[in-house]
Parts: structure tokens; C-alpha cells; sequence
């Protein structure tokens, strides 16, 4: 098992803003991969390519009254900088197996939760299963760009022939060790619902000429300025829906002080959000964010620029729109010298799932079964998930994977050494068995 993993993470499956033909290639070499790996899999359920390199499996439950459930991940992952390469501990496309970890681009983001599913899938078919229920498996292969071609394709695919699912559930938040102060115990969130998703463009034209004889406003002192009044403009924080629910959750497992805060939020809500606000992790799930992720502008020393341009990147808070956050961000600038420009991929913050519904009490005891250690909670996911393409097939959607993060391990995201635990993934094949086995009613 150890070793599959380990070697899916070698395939360079890795999506950015351009497709390449080698990308694709390695996509068609993972999907050969794949059928070799799981030959009860490929046997006994049927498989769909879709938008290009997307996955659909199709598990048939013996009873067609029951709506199918739908587990999800994708294949893609995100480049690694060249520069950062030699920081990692094992090379980021090695999957070495060592000290505990599996090592790698991919592990906890997401080809763990691929493999983990069709691992639990064979095991299951080894043993005779046959599920009361259908179940799809779906793996994108371009969620890290929006998930546009893979999952979006396969969403319309299924409302095409009338699906309605129970549930969806996503990768997401996870199993939280050491994070939340106040807080002994590790603590499993259940996304229910997540950010939405914009990026603006900034542009400014100026006539350039010699360093020498700068005037008032360059492009870069206008782009700076415009920056400047941004970060002392943040959006308003909010302390309602999934972040508010997650509390009255957790409340009740801190010690008395905390626990007498977090009761009392009507009172207590002020001191709450100052609190949350003062951490990176904690903010975003209380406003919408606004990062500034590229700046260019100037092409020699002596040559003052005609163009800066700077690409911001929000996550809008679920209760607030798209074209909300583009005016305040105008607002916030002031300046008719800074044109704003949307980009193509964006996405309005999801809806919130219901944590009363049979399908939340099904993972929660689904979690409880394969993670006892931990408390559970909803909770709201601050990234974005291909999980938003299914919103029109079920009102039940989540995001969650059990693989414990502790005070060092969110930055792994995304970042360096990238990698899951031995005992984490063993886990992930347990869990994704367990809520197979669990949806049987």
C-alpha cells in the first residue's frame, strides 16, 4: 500500500495556468498506473474519461431507490519553485519512504485521498462487498486552476442523467493536534462550507522616461501607495455561520474560562474576533482576505517604468458576493490611476451545509469510529475545492480528510515538505472503508 502511494507520487501530474503536452502525458501515464495498481477496481467498476484527464468511477449499489454518494480528489498538484527544492528533506517528487512519512508533492494534497479510496475500494471487493447504494468516485485533474475542465465536466455529466446525490464529500480541513489554544484534545473539522474565490489585476500606465527626473507618481509609487492604503483597509470581520458553529462545538471541551466565553458569544463576540484576528490561521475564518501574490514593473535601473501591474488574490467570506469585494477593494484605493481587472477563474463563496442532516451525524460517527481521539466539529474551509462543480446535486457537501496537522504542518500546504504520516494514511484507507460500509442504509 505504502509503496502505491509512493509511487504515484512520482508521476508529475502538475497543473499550472498553461496545459502542457507533457502534462498530459503524465496524466495518461497515472491513469495506466491506476489500472495496473487496482485490478478489482477496473474489473468490476466502471470508469469514464472526462474534459481531457478527469476520472469517473461508478461503484452500482443493488438498490437503486437509495441516493448515490460521491467521494472525491484530484490528481493534480502544484508546481514546486526550483529555488525551494533543496530545502526539502527528500526530493518533492521522490515519494521516499522514510522516518515515519511518506515524502512528497501529492501526499496530503491530494493523491493520498486517490489512493486512499481505491485502496479501500479493492480491499472491499476483495472481501465480496457489494454496496446497498451507488457510489462515484471522482478524481479531477485540474483543481489547483478551478477544476473547470475535470470536475465542472463531470458535475454536468451526472445532472444530465438526473443524479441526485446524498452527499459529496471533498478533501478539506483535517484533524487539528495542538492549533486551537485552550484545547487538549485534537480536534476533527468537518468543512461545511468554504470561501469564495477571486483574483484582481491592478494596472497602472505612466509615460516612463529617465530615473533621473522622476515626477510626483511613478507607476511603481502609485502601485505602492495603492497597496498601502489596501492592507489598512481589511474587510470587515464576522464571527456567524460555520466559524460560529465550530465554537459552539468546540466550547464545551475548553477549560472554564474559554468555555464560559464561547457560551456567552452574545456578550463575549467583540473579544472573540480581536482574538481570532490576531493570528493568520484564525482571521481568515472571520473575514474576507485580500494577499498580494505578484508584483512586476521596471525592466532596467536608470528606466522608469510605464506599466506596474500587481495580482491580488481574496477569499471571500460565505455571506458576501464577488462584486462586494471588488468595491471595496476600489474603495479602499481611491485612485482612478489604478485600473482593476478580474480574472477569469472566480467562484462566489459556497453554501453552508446542514450539520443536522443524517448525512454530517453518518462522517461524524464515521470519524469517531477511526479517529476516537478526536472531538468533531464543522467548521468553514478559508481554500477552495472542486467539492463547489456538485452544489447542484445535493445540499450535503464536505470537505474532510483525516490526517492530523499539528502547529508546523498548515504550511506543508502548498509549501515545503509536503508529506503524510505512515500511520495518517493507514488511517485514510480505514476511514474511507468505514464510511463505505456506514452508507449502506
Amino acid at each position: 500500500m505504502l509503496q502505491r502511494l509512493s509511487e504515484a507520487i512520482r508521476y508529475r501530474t502538475i497543473t499550472n495556468q498553461v496545459t502542457t503536452d507533457s502534462g498530459s502525458r503524465e496524466f495518461q501515464r497515472f491513469h495506466t498506473f491506476l489500472t495496473k495498481s487496482f485490478p478489482r477496481v477496473h474489473k468490476l467498476l466502471s470508469k469514464e474519461i472526462i474534459g481531457g484527464h478527469s476520472l469517473l468511477y461508478s461503484w452500482k449499489g443493488k438498490d437503486e431507490r437509495l441516493n448515490p454518494v460521491l467521494l472525491m480528489a484530484h490528481m493534480d498538484v502544484v508546481p514546486v519553485d526550483p529555488a525551494t527544492e533543496s530545502s526539502w528533506h527528500h526530493p518533492p517528487f521522490s515519494g521516499q519512504v522514510a522516518d515515519g512519512y511518506i515524502w512528497g508533492r501529492g501526499t496530503m494534497d491530494d493523491k493520498g485521498s486517490v489512493l486512499a479510496i481505491l485502496e479501500a475500494a479493492e480491499d472491499l471487493l476483495a472481501s465480496g462487498f457489494e454496496p446497498q447504494r451507488t457510489f462515484y468516485f471522482t478524481f479531477g485533474h485540474d483543481e489547483e486552476v478551478g477544476g473547470n475542465n475535470g470536475a465542472a465536466n463531470i458535475a454536468a455529466a451526472l445532472r444530465s442523467r438526473g443524479v441526485q446525490l446524498e452527499f459529496v464529500l471533498d478533501e478539506g480541513l483535517n484533524i487539528l493536534d495542538g492549533i486551537i489554544s485552550g484545547l487538549s484534545s485534537p480536534v476533527a473539522l468537518i468543512g461545511i462550507a468554504e470561501k469564495g474565490y477571486l483574483t484582481l489585476r491592478l494596472t497602472i500606465e505612466t509615460p516612463g522616461g529617465h530615473s533621473s527626473m522622476p515626477p510626483v507618481d511613478t507607476a511603481i509609487g502609485v502601485m505602492s501607495r495603492a497597496l498601502h492604503k489596501l492592507n489598512a483597509s481589511p474587510f470587515s470581520p464576522r464571527l456567524d455561520g460555520s466559524t460560529r458553529r465550530m465554537l459552539e462545538f468546540i466550547g464545551p471541551e475548553m477549560a472554564w474560562s474559554k468555555r464560559l466565553v464561547l457560551a456567552n458569544l452574545w456578550l463575549f463576540d467583540p473579544l472573540v474576533r480581536r482574538q481570532l484576528a490576531a493570528s493568520p490561521l484564525t482571521n481568515a475564518t472571520i473575514r474576507t482576505t485580500v494577499a498580494p501574490t505578484i508584483i512586476h514593473a521596471g525592466v532596467q535601473e536608470n528606466v522608469l517604468p510605464t506599466r506596474a501591474a500587481a495580482v491580488l488574490n481574496l477569499r471571500i467570506l460565505p455571506g458576501e458576493t464577488i462584486a462586494g469585494a471588488i468595491e471595496h477593494v476600489r474603495k479602499a484605493i481611491d485612485d482612478p490611476k489604478v485600473q482593476l481587472t478580474p480574472l477569469p477563474v472566480r467562484m462566489e463563496p459556497s453554501s453552508v451545509s446542514d450539520i443536522e442532516s443524517p448525512s454530517f451525524t453518518l462522517l461524524h460517527q464515521t470519524i469517531r469510529q477511526t479517529a476516537p481521539e478526536a472531538i468533531v466539529a464543522p467548521a468553514l474551509l478559508v481554500a477552495a475545492t472542486d467539492s463547489r462543480h456538485y452544489s447542484a446535486l445535493t445540499k450535503n457537501v464536505y470537505r474532510f480528510l483525516p490526517i492530523t496537522l499539528g502547529p508546523e504542518d498548515a504550511k506543508r500546504y502548498h509549501g515545503i515538505d509536503e508529506r503524510i504520516s505512515i500511520k495518517d494514511y493507514e488511517r485514510c484507507v480505514r476511514f474511507y472503508a468505514q464510511l463505505i460500509r456506514n452508507s449502506q442504509q
